[in-house]
């Protein structure tokens, strides 16, 4: 894997504008010394959303964990994630979106490179670690959070509904497409 969770940490150790948040995260919670999957809000947000197979570039197949990247992504206060049929693919393209202050990023994660998904990893796992630890120290803003995330995991849920649902309507649509030509080839 290109991604190496407790490299990325010690990099954030070594960086002197980013080494409070590990420090804080560490003080009020634990080391960060396991994988992402073990962190409090993986295991209490992120882990809830639910996974789908989507198109990633083939050459890192192999070199990133797929679900966490989608349940990052997903879960993410700062983006959000859409899934896109194509009449012609099997899965459904994975896009990012990304606004900033009057700009919008859209990308499709089929077409990113290495580094790029590098990036959003560590974007994203910092993201979560100061939300969990803006949660911690103050009661305020946890509601607020909280509602915020529900919010985000109910829209992904009927993200997820509405896309499965529209996949199966584009197999049955072709299944009858198939008899009918199936017929038409008998007469």
């Amino acid at each position: 894997m290109l991604f190496d969770f407790i490299s990325y940490i010690d990099e954030l150790r070594e960086n002197a504008e980013k080494k409070e948040v590990v420090e804080k995260y560490e003080k009020l919670f634990w080391p960060l010394d396991w994988n992402i999957t073990d962190q409090i809000w993986y295991k209490e947000y992120v882990i809830k959303f639910k996974y789908t197979e989507y198109i990633v570039p083939e050459e890192l197949k192999e070199d990133f964990d797929w679900v966490i990247l989608m349940q990052l992504v997903a879960s993410s206060l700062s983006s959000e994630g859409f899934l896109n049929i194509d009449e012609w693919k099997e899965n459904p393209e994975f896009t990012i979106s990304v606004q900033s202050w009057d700009q919008v990023v859209i990308k499709k994660v089929s077409e990113l490179w290495w580094f790029q998904i590098l990036r959003l990893y560590e974007i994203y796992l910092e993201e979560q670690m100061n939300l969990q630890i803006l949660m911690a120290e103050d009661p305020k803003e946890k509601d607020a959070i909280e509602s915020q995330r529900d919010a985000k995991l109910n829209r992904w849920d009927l993200l997820l509904w509405t896309f499965k649902r529209d996949f199966e309507d584009k197999v049955e649509k072709e299944e009858k497409e198939n008899k009918l030509s199936d017929l038409m080839n008998q007469l």
